[in-house]
């Protein structure tokens, strides 16, 4: 079973990235983030996405998830929605069954917070409330996408690291870790823990992604039985033309969802 996320930063503009990477990859699921588009404004291929159930939570110009799901991985459309604190389409869930187990599959896109770094902080509360809810019912998660904050200093490559720069301040960290202590695991960091170039963002410009010199802000957090079963970690860094690269973790035998 893979599991894949990918922040595209314009789905219409990297329409091509995508297609060509889910005919060669065929991850089960897939998380976006920046679709920055509604669904009127999607292509056909991209309504219908050849071998998947898609599903897409936009608007116009800015933000917006989808959820991809593999029609070889489950024989209907999976049911999605968005939490209550949801705001500019940032979160959508599915509950999927496998192996008549149920778990929730969450696709996020945090604020950067450069414009309004209160409101980035007040839906990071929010989803560690969700995050938490869902822990105390026992409802195992995996949750994916642009969580816009770097968890310590090595994910920051020394040449990008600024003095209580957005992405590394102490207070939106915490939350992150709040987060991650409700039963999750940061799978690409505990499949990979010696690694210090281990990164997921590259800003564009000064060929940053050539040289991997970037933040490593995308991630996939896992219940901690299902992360149990994650066997690898890539970042896909030389795929697409986005300024992020797909995570690809891959779970054998698939986790117990």
């Amino acid at each position: 079973m893979k599991i894949a996320t990918w922040n595209v930063n314009g789905v219409r503009a990297r329409q091509g990235d995508l297609l060509t990477w889910l005919a060669a990859e065929r991850p089960d699921v897939v998380c976006i983030q920046e679709v920055k588009a509604g669904i009127d404004q999607l292509p056909f291929d991209l309504r219908d996405v050849d071998g998947y159930w898609p599903a897409w939570h936009g608007q116009k110009g800015y933000s917006g998830v989808g959820l991809l799901v593999s029609k070889s991985f489950v024989d209907a459309p999976p049911l999605v929605s968005s939490p209550a604190f949801d705001f500019e389409a940032r979160i959508l869930t599915a509950d999927l069954s496998v192996g008549g187990e149920m778990c929730t599959v969450a696709t996020v896109y945090v604020p950067n917070g450069g414009k309004d770094f209160a409101a980035k902080l007040r839906f990071l509360a929010d989803l560690d409330e969700w995050v938490a809810a869902l822990a105390r019912n026992g409802r195992p998660l995996v949750l994916c996408g642009d969580l816009n904050v770097a968890r310590h200093e090595r994910d920051v490559h020394p040449r990008e690291r600024k003095p209580n720069q957005i992405g590394t301040r102490a207070e939106e960290r915490a939350v992150l870790e709040a987060i991650i202590s409700r039963n999750l695991v940061d799978v690409g960091r505990a499949l990979d823990p010696d690694n210090d170039n281990l990164f997921t963002w590259w800003a564009p410009w000064r060929n940053l992604k050539q040289r991997n010199i970037g933040w490593r802000i995308d991630y996939v957090l896992a219940a901690a039985p299902i992360a149990a079963r994650a066997r690898t970690s890539i970042v896909q860094r030389e795929v697409g033309t986005s300024d992020h690269g797909p995570v690809v973790v891959t779970f054998d035998p698939p986790p117990p969802c």
